[in-house]
């Protein structure tokens, strides 16, 4: 029976004036035409900018079509009387979950739609009950919100909308800001739902593993439906999804790259234990790939990383450092707990941990938006700016205060320390870039932190053109509102006012969440740009092992508050039991080699497809030796 059915639809935004005349028409949907069937789980895949979240929005009449019609169990959008039945029978999950959250109490917001609709108390608690207890939120009902990280709110806002049990769930990038185990966890109370209860799932997502257990796949392209079919059918088509700027799942693009190498694997590979099964069989077949053949040593990171940090020149170093949350009352807990770490000079050093490890609360510490109460913080620039001031004010008489040049390491708790300056050398770019732009053009947004610097308008402009080059930003979006630009621009635009700044460490918490693959391995092309051609320290903030895998020189692994593991890709990615007991796990190509070896394929391990596609190559040549066929860059 069809849920959902979408006619002829089409969808258009306007630009008004200040007198309400139109100005701009932007097309965001295009006559759509497809049906979604009652229990079935739809995954809808698509550029930034392609129409999804337009179309979420119109699953749940929460936006109306401009031509056409949506029927959600045979009920039309466009009839007011049809606007409240259809919300309680689609739930809708947002990208950002504060949109979503609204008590001060994490079980009172999660108990705000059934309790909304009426329902008898004790079917309200059951079910806060039972929604908490499917995201894995339990220990959390009686906190705030407010006190929560952002993976952890989005679990609240999952809650939320389970406890209504919904006939059709939409979720809108929901495990973009989420752990590896919080994404699998929250994937599977989502689908056991369906499973249980035969409710319906519409996924979207920028997370090409997440979409290999759905019945079917939407692709959109500027607004359009271009590929309709099943996983196995849509992720055969590898080079015209990267057309899309899409990707397909990491296993199935090795097997893909594997295939053109001469490996006889005849079907599309979905999942790790396909591409095992497969690997396997042809080890017991005999198969060799070809006679004498030597896999050649790769490259190191890359192409993406400028010349290797100086041993012992570190720009950051911490000290014991503490923070407590709520400290003296009942809900008193470490974020922080006897921390000690260093940032070595021109790395790219990577961040990980769960859900609540710690990890942005770290990184605020870092540029002073959270002042140490216990440790210490020491910086060292290579161009210092005036960070420390000395003098007093008295009530009477207006004294100035001094500026003394201090060069080399100064400590964050040093009298006098100016953490305004500190800013303009440590910038950072937060989880959400729109909280960040707020100008009413994209040059002004990014002219403000130099003109608040004491830039003339001149060398401010000069600045904020460069920053914004740097980025792939052209000149065509100088005069356009940041508000009107997609989430991988956005992105962009708030980097690039920090840049603009010229800071020598950049701070980037979850840069790539919801940005689509192309625009991921476009922003981290261009960060490494940042690192070569400004000489700038890189931390990068993520959930995504695959990413950090791709592109770290170095990592710090954080569980409750504490640094667990720290060291090089190579050294924290071999520590396998470790990380799965902190809810991470290895980039899914070294889990699959690990498997591999452990089963009797033994290779050299890796992080990345190249890695991979070398040491399998060489191990089906039999060319294989410890240390060959795969460089640990």
């Amino acid at each position: 029976m069809e849920n959902i059915v979408v006619k002829d639809v089409s969808y258009q935004y306007t630009r008004r004036n200040e007198n309400d005349e139109v100005i701009e028409t932007l097309s965001a949907l295009s006559a759509l035409n497809f049906s979604i069937e009652a229990g079935s789980f739809v995954c809808i895949l698509g550029h930034n900018g392609s129409g999804k979240s337009t179309l979420a929005k119109l699953f749940n009449a929460l936006q109306l079509p401009t031509e056409g019609t949506i029927l959600v169990s045979g009920m039309d959008s466009r009839e007011e009387k049809n606007i409240f039945p259809i919300r309680r029978e689609v739930g809708m999950v947002f990208q950002n979950p504060d949109n979503q959250i609204i008590a001060s109490v994490v079980e009172e917001d999660v108990g705000f739609g059934p309790e909304n609709i009426g329902l008898p108390t004790d079917e309200i608690w059951q079910r806060v009950n039972n929604a908490l207890s499917a995201v894995h939120m339990e220990a959390y009902r009686l906190k705030s919100p407010n006190h929560l990280s952002g993976g952890q709110k989005q679990r609240v806002a999952i809650a939320g909308t389970l406890a209504m049990e919904p006939k059709t769930i939409v979720l809108d990038e929901p495990t973009a800001m989420l752990d590896p185990s919080g994404r699998k966890e929250v994937l599977e109370s989502v689908l056991e739902l369906k499973r249980k209860k035969g409710i319906s799932i519409i996924l979207i997502t920028h997370y090409m593993e997440e979409a290999v257990d759905a019945d079917r796949i939407l692709l959109m392209d500027s607004g359009k439906l271009v590929m309709d079919g099943s996983p196995r059918e849509v992720f055969q088509n590898v080079e015209r999804l990267k057309e899309y700027r899409m990707d397909v799942p990491l296993i199935t693009e090795l097997a893909h790259k594997l295939q053109k190498k001469g490996f006889p694997i005849e079907k599309t590979i979905l999942k790790k234990e396909e591409l095992e099964e497969e690997l396997f069989k042809l080890k017991e077949e005999g198969f060799s790939l070809q006679e004498n053949f030597t896999a050649p040593e790769l490259p190191g990171l890359s192409e993406l990383s400028s010349e290797k940090p100086e041993a012992g020149d570190y720009i950051v170093e911490v000290n014991h450092l503490s923070a407590i949350f709520q400290e003296g009352t009942a809900m008193e807990s470490f974020a922080l707990k006897d921390l000690s770490m260093k940032i070595r000079r021109g790395s790219l050093t990577a961040v990980i941990g769960h859900t609540g490890s710690g990890k942005s609360t770290l990184v605020q510490h870092l540029n002073g938006l959270i002042k140490a109460k216990s440790g210490e913080i020491f910086v060292s620039f290579r161009e210092n700016p005036p960070l420390v001031k000395s003098g007093k004010s008295f009530l009477f008489f207006k004294g100035k205060k001094t500026v003394i040049e201090k060069k080399g390491r100064l400590s964050l708790s040093e009298e006098g320390f100016d953490y305004r300056a500190l800013r303009f050398k440590v910038g950072l770019v937060f989880q959400y870039p729109e909280y960040q732009l707020f100008e009413e053009t994209v040059l002004a947004d990014v002219m403000f932190g130099p003109l608040n610097q004491g830039k003339t308008r001149e060398d401010a402009e000069a600045l904020a053109k460069d920053a914004l080059a740097s980025l792939g930003i052209g000149e065509e979006l100088y005069a356009k509102s940041p508000f009107e630009l997609s989430g991988g621009q956005k992105r962009k635009v708030a980097i690039a006012g920090v840049l603009a700044m010229g800071p020598e460490l950049l701070i980037l918490d979850e840069p790539t969440a919801g940005l689509d693959p192309a625009g991921r391995d476009e922003l981290f092309e261009e960060i490494a740009g940042l690192r070569k051609n400004y000489a700038m320290t890189i931390l990068l903030v993520s959930h995504s092992m695959d990413d950090v895998a791709r592109y770290a020189d170095e990592v710090l692994v954080l569980h409750q508050g504490e640094l667990k593991l720290e060291g090089t890709v190579e050294e924290v990615f071999s520590k396998k039991e470790e990380l799965e007991s902190m809810g991470l796990g290895l980039p899914q190509i070294r889990a699959l080699l690990f498997d591999l070896k452990k089963n009797g394929l033994d290779m050299q391990l890796g992080n990345t497809v190249s890695e991979a596609v070398h040491a399998l190559s060489a191990y089906f040549s039999g060319d294989y030796s410890e240390g060959k066929g795969v460089s640990h860059a």
